[in-house]
């Protein structure tokens, strides 16, 4: 049975935070509501350093999960048991919701929150975060700490195939972009 979920309802707080870190093991940390390591991101994080990926990669990757957790929070669901319903929803949602009203520094008591509405994310920002999101659930599957399914599967269209591979043999082929 498939869930279904009230989008327009939908109420993210802006909970949680990506914090920087004075320490060069570890230069960003994403943080939970209850100011709680997020234990899952953490070891992803030390994956990326130990993959020669830059701090500032780090920082990106980072406030992509913390979008995705945010997310799981609102809708009651650990990252370790979302499916590609909540895959889908949040990809649905960032489209709809855009970016979040942040508090008025006149009003700072003001919770921030997502709300339909916001100025949109732009094409590239979600599918950044999807890349992200597929390379941090294909990391914890192949360590064994996450699901075995990646709720951010490859599009249906390029799954078992080849990069480029419709490109003209007879040239030689652009260098793969990483991650």
């Amino acid at each position: 049975m498939e869930v279904s979920r009230d989008l327009a309802a939908l109420s993210v707080p802006l909970v949680g935070e990506l914090v920087a870190m004075d320490d060069p093991w570890e230069p960003y940390r994403l943080i939970d509501p209850a100011r709680e390591a997020v234990e899952g991101a953490r070891a992803f994080l030390q994956d990326l350093q130990g993959a020669g990926r830059s701090a500032a990669t780090a920082r990106s990757y980072g406030m992509d999960m913390l979008r995705w957790f945010r997310f799981l929070w609102a809708v009651d669901v650990p990252w370790d048991r979302a499916s590609r319903i909540e895959a889908r929803d949040f990809s649905r949602w960032l489209q709809v919701a855009g970016q979040p009203r942040r508090p008025h520094w006149r009003r700072p008591g003001e919770a921030g929150r997502w709300a339909a509405g916001g100025k949109p994310y732009a094409p590239s920002v979600r599918a950044h975060s999807e890349t992200v999101l597929r390379s941090f659930y294909d990391f914890h599957r192949d360590i064994g700490s996450g699901p075995v399914l990646n709720p951010f599967p490859l599009d249906r269209s390029r799954r078992g195939r080849r990069a480029h591979a419709h490109r003209n043999p007879a040239h030689r082929p652009a260098p793969l972009r990483r991650l």
